[in-house]
């Protein structure tokens, strides 16, 4: 039986001026998250997410930091209205530190600062105006992959985000990813629409910021998640502290593999997935990957009364 329930949480994209501004009206627990992470970091990120301006919210270095503590004060809101624990936790590449957090294996002062220089590497692996990220709908994967092998012409342009049928992400050279995206459409695809990202997350040129990532994890403390965590670079679930390292070092230059982690939460016997954060990018997906799986975003009290109550 399908009775079994997944907490996922949404990476960059989700961001946006205001976000849970209505959740922290009715509930303390997001602005006191929020002031533990501003205190952590040495910024307002709550002022930050309400009032912008956009532009800086976008910044790499404060977008991953901003999502980590939204799906975290998310969570703690659950927590404190008596919402169930569920049985695994997922994260879509950033969402994946909050997943760690919310388990129990990652600090959460540690986790704010450590996607905050997350964040700075992944800008810093690539010079600002050279690298892009364009999702192409209507291709199946293995033609997505075909059309970057075609267009690369020595420059790096890969498939990155696997993330429903018939929606993947590009990222690269932003010249190799522009070809990708004309060839794309000459092969059939119904759009391939640049992403307004300077940074090409996931691709091979992030190599660097792996690395420098890797050098920061050495210090931070991890311990075994709680609640298992499955992790998007390999549909795994890692116990130990150093196979979580690992894969979050792994994570920043390899593919999001997410059709995958809701099919494996599925076979899990997973019914029901709740999507702890701002707005409602995974709850879509899911219904696209697994019809059968109820999937319900938790972002402001209407939802959150909903999900206690397992509406759809």
């Amino acid at each position: 039986m399908a009775d079994k329930t997944a907490f996922v949480f949404p990476g960059q994209g989700s961001q946006s001026v205001g976000m849970l501004g209505d959740l922290a009206d009715a509930y303390p627990q997001v602005r006191e998250t929020f002031a533990e992470a501003s205190e952590a970091l040495g910024d307002d990120l709550w002022n930050l997410t309400q009032n912008g301006p956009a532009e800086r919210l976008n910044q790499t270095d404060r977008t991953q930091p901003a999502m980590l503590v939204a799906g975290v004060a998310v969570w703690r809101v659950w927590q404190a209205r008596g919402g169930a624990e569920p049985d695994y936790m997922a994260g879509h590449s950033l969402g994946e530190y909050s997943a760690l957090v919310c388990s129990g294996a990652l600090g959460f002062a540690d986790a704010v600062r450590l996607v905050a220089e997350r964040g700075r590497f992944m800008q810093e692996a690539v010079p600002e105006g050279q690298g892009a990220m364009a999702a192409v709908l209507g291709l199946d994967d293995a033609a997505v992959r075909e059309v970057c092998a075609e267009v690369a012409q020595g420059a790096v342009v890969e498939a990155v985000n696997f993330n429903a049928p018939g929606q993947v992400v590009i990222a690269g050279n932003r010249e190799a990813v522009d070809r990708a995206c004309e060839a794309a459409k000459a092969a059939g695809a119904k759009r391939a629409l640049p992403l307004p990202v300077s940074v090409p997350a996931h691709s091979a040129l992030m190599q660097p910021a792996s690395d420098r990532l890797a050098q920061v994890l050495a210090d931070i403390q991890l311990d075994t998640p709680r609640i298992p965590v499955i992790h998007n670079v390999d549909v795994s679930l890692a116990g130990a502290p150093d196979a979580i390292r690992e894969r979050l070092v792994k994570q920043v230059h390899n593919p999001v593999r997410w059709v995958e982690t809701v099919q494996w939460l599925a076979k899990q016997g997973v019914g029901r997935l709740v999507e702890a954060g701002p707005g409602k990018v995974l709850a879509g997906l899911t219904k696209r990957i697994e019809r059968g799986m109820a999937a319900q975003p938790v972002y402001d009290p209407t939802t959150l009364d909903k999900a206690l109550n397992g509406e759809a």
